[in-house]
């Protein structure tokens, strides 16, 4: 199963930061803490190129603790400085300007030999839909300066924001990349709500959730909907006892499986569960998973 989507807005999104890219300092690439390496586009790397990069992982106050320390680790072997960011935590945030400075040290340097006053940082953020772009720079702005919401596609457009005195941010539509070659990523990204959900049937993904959170918390999925027994690892049965602990019961007895669905999903975007991660460094060092098909980048409609 790939899956293939990259509206319009998107590819238009695409166009305009390989348009603005050069006028900017350092790049903000935010991912899901809980879905690291799924969430990451390979897009980006060919539109940033050797540009200085944060990498922020954004909604860490929903990811396991212990996995995300195995992420940031696994990172850094690859010569990748990440991040973890609660977007509530005011601490962190006020953190991010004071890193891009330390980026940009050699090259303010530079400048200044030339006489040249560097003003202010201009930062790009870029990253998939729903992962917190806006939040973040609603954060960082301290005002509403950025549309937010739980579902992908919100921020339609680019716009520069001001970051007090010291930098300016430009915000980007969410972009995911043409085709999704692995399964398994397209359901980690439709479980965290970074593909619509017309995508992807609500009962497929739930099922994928639960399978997964039987393995890896199942302690946590049997409290979450007081199941004295967790059902068969296949998923169907685990959701129709979550359904009927629900009151997911349609006329005659029969589950409502999209109802169900939705409760399932719903729980886990909001960490109901507690803090859970879908995927550890392991799931991809084992087998290779997750490989996108990068020359898909071109779109043809480009």
């Amino acid at each position: 199963m790939a899956i293939q989507w990259f509206p319009g807005h998107m590819a238009k999104a695409r166009r305009q930061v390989e348009e603005k890219i050069k006028m900017v300092d350092v790049v903000l690439e935010l991912l899901d803490a809980r879905l690291p390496q799924s969430s990451r586009n390979p897009l980006i790397d060919r539109l940033v190129g050797d540009r200085p990069r944060i990498v922020l992982m954004m909604k860490s106050d929903l990811a396991d603790e212990a996995v995300t320390e195995e992420w940031i680790r696994f990172f850094r072997g690859r010569n990748v400085e990440a991040v973890p960011i609660d977007a509530g935590n005011r601490r962190q945030i006020a953190e991010i300007p004071r890193a891009a400075d330390r980026l940009l040290e050699e090259k303010k340097a530079a400048l200044e030999r030339k006489g040249i006053r560097f003003q202010r940082v201009r930062a790009m953020v870029l990253g998939i839909p729903n992962v917190g772009k806006s939040t973040l720079i609603n954060r960082l702005a301290g005002r509403s300066a950025a549309r937010t919401g739980d579902r992908p596609g919100v921020t339609r457009g680019q716009q520069w924001i001001r970051v007090g005195n010291s930098m300016e941010i430009l915000d980007t539509p969410g972009i995911l990349w043409p085709k999704l070659e692995d399964p398994r990523v397209g359901l980690r990204l439709a479980a965290s709500g970074a593909i619509r959900e017309e995508i992807l049937p609500l009962e497929e993904v739930a099922l994928f959730l639960l399978r997964y959170l039987r393995e890896r918390y199942s302690e946590r999925l049997r409290e979450r909907y007081r199941l004295e027994d967790l059902p068969s690892a296949e998923g169907a049965e685990l959701l129709e006892a979550v359904g009927r602990r629900r009151g997911c019961v349609a006329k005659g007895g029969t589950i409502d499986w999209e109802k169900a669905a939705e409760i399932v999903l719903r729980d886990f975007r909001s960490g109901r569960f507690g803090r859970v991660s879908l995927e550890r460094p392991e799931d991809w060092l084992e087998d290779g998973e997750g490989k996108s098909d990068e020359s898909a980048g071109d779109d043809p409609r480009n």
